[in-house]
Formats: C-alpha cells, structure tokens, sequence
C-alpha cells in the first residue's frame, strides 16, 4: 500500500489528509500486518540527524504523520505540501470512533498508573463501544519487557498506543514491532496526559496560528530544553532549503 511522501531531512513524511490516512489505517488493521506509526515533529527530526540509530527507526516505520506544526511548515516552504497537518491526539479519536463501529481491539501502555487509568476511562466514556482490551503505565525498564509484551500478546490488540517519552517509545516500538505482530502500534507522546484531564489542549486560537507547542511549554516549562531545536530546525530548513529533501 503506497502513499504520497515528501523527504525532511531523510525522513519520508506522509503527505496523506486525515482522512486518507485513518482509511489507510483501516486498510492496515483489515491487512492483519505489523506497522510503526510515527506522528513526527521538529524535534523528532532533529534527534534522527543526531543519531544514525534514530534516524534508521524512522526511515523504516511503516508511517509517518505530520504531527509537528514545523514539519508541515518545512515540507510547504521546500515546495512539497503535505494534505494538511495530521495531529496524533487528534488521530487517536479518529481512530477510536472508526474502531466502535469496526470493533477493533485497543491497548493502552505509557504515563503514570492514574494517568493511564484516567484516560482509559475516558476513552471509554467518549466511545462506549470500543474495545478497550488492557492498559498499563509506563514505567517499566527492559527487565519488565517480557512480562509487558506477554500481556499485550495475550490481549491480541489491532491497535497498540504508547505513551512514553520521545526517547523510548518509538525505539521500544521498532525494537518490539514484529514480535507484537499488532498491526497499527503508534507512539502518542502526551496524548495520555490530555485525555486523563492532566494537561489542557491548546485552545483553537494556538492550533490556527500553529503554536501548540508554545502553549504545551507554558503548562510544561522543564521542557524548554526540548524546545530549543525548533529555531534549529527552523534554521536548517531555511540555510540548507535545496538539500532538505535529499535522502
């Protein structure tokens, strides 16, 4: 199953709509085959052309969605659009109202024992007809790995979503991925922490002018840090415009 993608940096960005890319899921799921869903940003990037072992993670996930406002900024300003910018917590909901109606099986694995267990329960008072097969938090180290993947096989999900931090859960995924066998494993970043109530999304008027990010780092101040390459990012796209969609 072929998509359209434009090239940042080495890394094969779908340039799917929302909706073409939740029928391609649906397709995904019907395919009963493995996949890595990756809902990619700035950062993200940044970290792929600072580690070859990231990088080669991204270059083989399955898909990768523009997540990241900075990514669908990139591809427009290089020539190349994507269909729109494709958000994973909005995706998640896509997803879920899709998976009632085609009772697709979903487990939850990422934040905090309470976080997790306040957006299961959310999830299922939204789509009260979803299967929502198992859930656990995310702290775990690899010595738990084999405990963790046994109870998610003994579910059989046909969706995984993994809220962990950026460093771990889309390598835990790739690492994993074919062991799992679940068709669509997806990392969702804070998603979790929405949904349980924790943090605010951002309101509409930030979604419009493209500034999720900065209300996120108002709620969230430790994460500067993180948000200091995307003015790098911003940087590269604009000095190295002519190579950005090199392989």
């Amino acid at each position: 199953m072929n998509f359209p993608t434009v090239n940042i940096f080495g890394v094969p960005i779908s340039q799917m709509s929302m909706k073409d890319t939740v029928t391609y899921i649906s397709r995904i799921i019907d395919s009963r085959t493995p996949h890595q869903v990756i809902t990619a940003n700035p950062i993200m990037v940044m970290t792929a052309l600072q580690n070859p072992e990231y990088m080669r993670m991204m270059k083989e996930a399955e898909l990768v969605v523009p997540d990241g406002t900075g990514v669908v900024w990139a591809a427009e300003y290089v020539g190349n659009p994507v269909a729109e910018r494709v958000p994973g917590y909005d995706l998640i909901h896509e997803l879920m109202r899709v998976g009632e109606t085609k009772g697709w099986k979903v487990y939850l694995i990422g934040a905090s024992a309470e976080v997790i267990g306040a957006a299961a329960a959310r999830l299922k008072e939204l789509y009260p007809k979803l299967q929502l097969v198992g859930y656990r938090d995310g702290f775990f180290g690899e010595p738990e790995d084999e405990e963790v993947l046994r109870a998610i096989r003994e579910c059989e999900p046909d969706i995984l979503l993994v809220g962990r931090s950026a460093d771990k859960q889309e390598p835990w995924i790739a690492k994993y991925k074919h062991r799992l066998g679940i068709p669509v494993m997806m990392g969702v970043g804070g998603s979790f922490d929405v949904l349980s109530g924790k943090l605010k999304r951002a309101p509409r008027i930030f979604q419009k002018l493209r500034l999720e990010w900065f209300y996120r780092s108002l709620q969230e101040p430790w994460r500067y840090k993180r948000m200091l390459a995307l003015p790098k990012f911003a940087m590269k796209v604009i000095r190295e415009k002519e190579n950005v969609q090199k392989p």
